[in-house]
């Protein structure tokens, strides 16, 4: 998709498509009473018929339209002056957007934001512009042999500024918007493969593959043999049981001044979770392919960086499985020694998330990392806290949760700071071993915090748990691409 700005005015800029709005009541926006205004009052007089009334997400297609260089207008309804702000541009845009896709049009400008939106600028509205853009035009790579889901023609996409202010900042916004994009569709891609296709083998190839994409980003891919020279006796404990090989993926990015500390990215990597001896219920197992997402987050973190150019240096990790139950699978009792040092009583093996964490972890020690933050779909406590909204994030540093915090709210890919400390690893603590892998049901997400945060002792270490926000489940199965616009915020604003 190619992005651009103009700051001609609507009645002037030749295009396939112009999207303006109509705000609740009748009230013509700015790009509209101009355009109207070349029309002879065609607009007016469709909206005093009550052909569109301006409600929020109302929308009307004009085509074959004269007088003025664009070939097709969609008049959208804004809702009420004084509520336009960045939600409701996220949602009509949208709206006029899938009512594009249903025509030839080939390029379209969004007029949209000529009319103030009160809490967001012409950067944030250019890069939230991008984002739709992309998640409208984004196809799931499915496997049907019929019946697929037409691509959009669209192409080209622009946005209408007010000046060359204005333009300039959008400029900006739209080049961060088509990184993030990028970064969300590979992950999204990778996410919605089947995990008979996305294995620990495929991620790693898609590691080397991104690495030839990209100059500026190297991969490293160890198997079985290395990682348990390095005695990553924690992470394998996790694939012993099936026939699928792991694999321990590095990525490193070197955009920033050499030498200069970078910022590590630890994924979760786990291609299927059938939970292990632990088996889940059946209902809804097939999901559990969706239980990489922190792996396929740090891949579109990546990408959308070396598409950026990011002058910052950052480390991925990801440690890639699959958690099948088998004869040589571990057993809940059995005790496991990670490459900390520390052993591991495993009480439940479908807790095996912070088993592949806490290994990866360490092993980014080795970077000497600014900070690291680790992203998984890691408790179903998550999900009940937080619900499909937020993701919760843990941090053993204030600041650096301020900054993941804020950097949510810019991207509107919001998170919620959730407590760790002793008090709640209390429940950790194990007869047999130096902690136990679960603790007791009540705040589960919050003692799986606690387990990595002993893992990330001496590091300033973030955890966000995406179980609820990396996906969707039932009839609209399909990645979401969360959190990669975070992650990415926060590695601009870095």
């Amino acid at each position: 998709m190619e992005f651009f700005v103009t700051s001609a005015a609507p009645s002037r800029q030749r295009t396939d498509c112009a999207i303006v709005g109509i705000f609740d009541k009748g009230e013509l926006s700015a790009a509209a009473s101009e355009l109207d205004a070349k029309l002879g009052g065609q607009i007016a007089r469709l909206v005093k018929k009550g052909d569109i009334r301006g409600k929020a997400g109302d929308l009307l297609l004009l085509a074959d339209v004269s007088g003025v260089p664009c070939e097709r207008i969609v008049l959208v309804g804004l809702g009420g002056r004084t509520n336009f702000k960045r939600k409701q541009y996220r949602k009509v845009l949208s709206a006029a957007l899938a009512t594009v896709a249903k025509t030839g049009a080939r390029d379209a400008i969004s007029y949209l934001s000529l009319d103030a939106v009160s809490d967001a600028d012409s950067y944030s509205l250019a890069r939230t512009s991008a984002e739709i853009v992309g998640n409208t035009a984004y196809r799931i790579p499915d496997q049907k042999t019929a019946n697929k889901r037409p691509k959009s023609l669209l192409t080209r996409f622009g946005f209408g500024a007010a000046n060359r202010t204005d333009k300039t900042n959008a400029e900006r916004g739209l080049e961060h918007g088509r990184g993030i994009v990028a970064g969300m569709g590979l992950m999204r891609d990778l996410a919605n493969l089947a995990p008979n296709v996305c294995t620990p083998t495929y991620l790693g190839n898609a590691a080397k593959t991104l690495a030839r994409e990209h100059r500026s980003i190297r991969a490293t891919v160890l198997g079985e043999a290395e990682c348990r020279r390095l005695k990553m006796g924690s992470f394998l404990s996790v694939s012993a049981g099936s026939v699928e090989p792991p694999k321990f993926i590095v990525l490193e990015y070197k955009g920033g001044e050499k030498g200069a500390a970078p910022v590590a990215l630890v994924g979760k990597g786990v291609t299927f979770d059938t939970g292990g001896i632990s088996l889940k219920p059946p209902p809804a197992m097939d999901e559990m392919k969706f239980d990489m997402s922190g792996a396929a987050s740090v891949f579109g973190a990546f990408k959308a960086v070396a598409e950026l150019k990011l002058p910052i240096n950052l480390v991925g990790v990801i440690p890639a499985v699959e958690n099948m139950p088998d004869g040589k699978a571990t057993k809940p009792g059995d005790i496991v020694k990670s490459m900390s040092g520390l052993t591991i009583e495993i009480l439940n093996t479908d807790a095996e998330g912070r088993l592949i964490l806490c290994d990866a972890i360490t092993y980014a020690r080795r970077f000497k990392p600014a900070v690291v933050i680790d992203i998984a779909t890691l408790t179903g406590a998550c999900v009940v806290a937080l619900g499909n909204q937020r993701a919760g994030l843990f941090s053993n540093d204030d600041e650096l949760s301020v900054a993941l915090d804020q950097a949510g709210k810019r991207a509107e890919d919001l998170a919620w700071p959730m407590p760790i400390g002793e008090e709640y690893a209390e429940g950790l603590k194990s007869n047999f071993a130096d902690c136990a892998n679960v603790g007791g049901r009540e705040g589960g997400a919050i003692t799986a915090a606690c387990f990595l945060a002993k893992f990330a002792e001496g590091m300033r270490w973030a955890h966000l748990d995406i179980a609820g926000t990396a996906y969707l489940g039932g009839a609209q199965k399909s990645s979401t691409g969360r959190p990669v616009p975070l992650l990415v915020d926060y590695l601009i604003n870095k």
